[in-house]
């Protein structure tokens, strides 16, 4: 006992004489709140005191303490996408700070050289460099009690991903998937980074990451009424200059709002006990009033919610009062029966099926299923049984700590459906305002994507991605095998990495000659020009038979090729991916540098969304462990 009283003592005396190297001279503490325009508390908003860079950043519960060295102060609030607030600080009193509307105005963000020429964001979120990071965090002891309390208490789940090798195009030159426009990861990954966490490898899926952003992709009349536009690029690699970058973009047709296109929504709620956080069944009320907002008066909502058990909380109305006052009137408490909420579910979508109309059960929940079909295989055999009833799935998962990654993932595959996080009500407004026609509106179901490789133009290839969409060559053909959706004004991306004919490269693909494979000279000449071609298969949302088409990828010189904004823009996201993963394929992917390059783009592609990565790839790099 007096070696573990001494030991203690000694820990504090320590902790006590290191805090005058990492705390700033500030004798007073302001504490708050920070919610967003609805109510909700913002994660990860900065709180930074005038003139200085002592700054610090909101925790789980949007709460926080700075520890300024007079009062008064003024202390500025800044959260991407909504315009900073000015406080001005004369007493210790708790603030509660309340973010005006989100800030649409792009110019905020817009970069301009500066006086001395460099190059510098107007009005943009502080740069978080390793030193002022301690420093600042450290001068917020509760905080980071709070990130502290939250790393050890997560117990996510996330299925192992086992990334995509180099083939070689003669052994394997077919490269077939499923498409796929979830985009769930990236607003994960950030919020990790904004509650002072580095994400787990497995909680970075790159293609989500990459299908997050606008790539500009238009949408012209096809040949057919094809309902999406194809697009292909081929350009350098940033981490392996050896290499090439391969860029497949989809565009899917715009659908206009009209009285004619009726919804019949079902809101599948988790009320369980896992959910009472502010950041789950509060944020997911407030997010949901956003979409009420904008349904049609020919339009049908209806509410089942599950816990211990499942039940009906409202039948299907146009009415919206009465669709907000059930909303209001949701509390959490009880285990999860989430099986028995999308049985009810789907049976409530088909009593009302809407013909011709959008027929969708929207689940959100943490993914905490624990009480009767609970098991990932007996939920994905569930979900399958009803996908041929015309109703498609959405997921939107919220809340940290026990937050089912993997069976979220699983059961939005098996559903004709698309997965979605919503950490903020921003996100809440990208997913369900910004973006809603294609969230809800499927114009193409059963999508898959068939590369083949040309073996005299390339060594070898690798796909960036999409790990838990590959299928298998004969799939492609295989009409009764499940595939992604599109939804309307929806975009997918896809990146290979390219290894050409000749380059040197570190991954070896290579094969002994096979014996059997039928040579043909002259055949192999006349499409040396060719890298590949891509084929295409969809069905109509109600048809059974699927659609082909098929487009070649010509083959470009190194001196030929360029970057076109948004591919270099994609190549930056993938390569962000790849330095969380802390992949094997990164290369000389490097923070440093990829800080560097997007600051330039920005120069001539200003956005939001985009000048938050940067402030993402500046924290993850203060925050990476030592050992990557």
């Amino acid at each position: 006992m007096k070696t573990l009283l001494i030991s203690s003592f000694l820990s504090a005396f320590l902790i006590f004489i290191s805090s005058f190297n990492t705390m700033p001279v500030s004798t007073i503490s302001i504490c708050g709140t920070v919610l967003d325009e609805h109510g909700t508390p913002l994660i990860g908003a900065k709180v930074q005191e005038a003139h200085t860079k002592n700054m610090v950043m909101t925790d789980i519960d949007g709460n926080f303490e700075i520890f300024v060295q007079r009062i008064p102060t003024k202390l500025s609030f800044h959260y991407t996408g909504y315009k900073t607030k000015h406080v001005r600080c004369k007493n210790t009193n708790k603030l509660i700070v309340k973010m005006d509307e989100p800030d649409n105005d792009f110019e905020d963000v817009i970069l301009a050289k500066s006086k001395r020429g460099d190059q510098e964001l107007r009005n943009a979120p502080v740069s978080i460099e390793m030193d002022v990071l301690d420093r600042n965090m450290n001068a917020s002891s509760v905080p980071m009690k709070k990130y502290r309390e939250c790393k050890i208490s997560e117990q996510n789940n996330y299925d192992v991903i086992n990334e995509n090798q180099f083939k070689n195009p003669t052994k394997d030159p077919l490269s077939t998937l499923s498409i796929d426009v979830d985009r769930a990861s990236y607003a994960n990954v950030r919020r990790f980074l904004n509650t002072g966490q580095f994400p787990p490898a497995d909680a970075v899926r790159i293609e989500e990451m990459i299908n997050y952003f606008d790539y500009g992709y238009a949408y012209t009349k096809q040949k057919k009424d094809r309902p999406f536009q194809t697009y292909s690029e081929l350009a350098p690699c940033a981490w392996n200059k050896e290499h090439r970058i391969l860029k497949i973009g989809l565009k899917a047709q715009k659908m206009e709002r009209t009285e004619e296109i009726a919804n019949n929504l079902v809101f599948l709620i988790d009320v369980s006990g896992s959910m009472k956080a502010p950041n789950k069944l509060p944020l997911l009320k407030s997010a949901f009033k956003l979409l009420v907002d904008q349904m049609n008066e020919s339009d049908k909502i209806s509410i089942v919610v599950y816990a211990g058990a499942a039940g009906v909380v409202l039948e299907p109305t146009s009415d919206a009062n009465k669709i907000l006052e059930a909303l209001n009137n949701l509390r959490a408490g009880g285990s999860t029966a989430g099986g028995a909420g999308i049985q009810l579910a789907y049976k409530l979508a088909k009593e009302h099926f809407v013909k011709d109309g959008n027929n969708r059960v929207i689940l959100a929940t943490d993914g905490d299923f624990n009480v009767g079909t609970t098991g990932d295989e007996a939920l994905i055999r569930l979900i399958e049984s009803k996908r041929d009833d015309g109703i498609f799935l959405s997921i939107l998962g919220f809340g940290t700590g026990n937050y089912k990654e993997g069976k979220m993932q699983k059961i939005s595959n098996a559903g004709n459906g698309n997965h979605n996080y919503i950490d903020n009500m921003r996100e809440a407004k990208k997913v369900l305002m910004d973006e809603f026609s294609g969230t809800l509106y499927t114009i193409a179901k059963d999508v898959k994507i068939q590369v083949e490789f040309n073996p005299s133009a390339i060594e070898g290839y690798r796909m960036i991605g999409y790990e838990n969409r590959v299928l298998a060559a004969e799939d492609f053909n295989n009409d009764k095998k499940d595939a992604g959706e599109m939804g309307a004004d929806h975009t997918v991306t896809v990146l290979y990495e390219i290894i050409p004919k000749g380059a040197k490269s570190s991954y070896n693909v290579s094969i002994d000659p096979l014996k059997y494979q039928e040579k043909n000279a002259q055949k192999s000449q006349k499409w040396a020009n060719e890298l590949g071609t891509i084929k295409y298969r969809y069905k109509k949302p109600t048809a059974d038979s699927s659609i082909k088409s098929e487009e070649i990828i010509y083959n470009r010189k190194m001196k030929d090729l360029d970057i076109s904004p948004s591919t270099e823009w994609a190549s930056y996201v993938a390569e962000f991916g790849l330095l969380l993963r802390n992949s094997s394929f990164k290369g000389s992917a490097d923070y440093d540098r990829l800080i560097k390059n997007i600051k330039q783009h920005l120069t001539s592609h200003p956005d939001l969304y985009k000048q938050e990565m940067l402030d993402l790839v500046i924290l993850a790099k203060s925050l990476q462990p030592h050992n990557q």
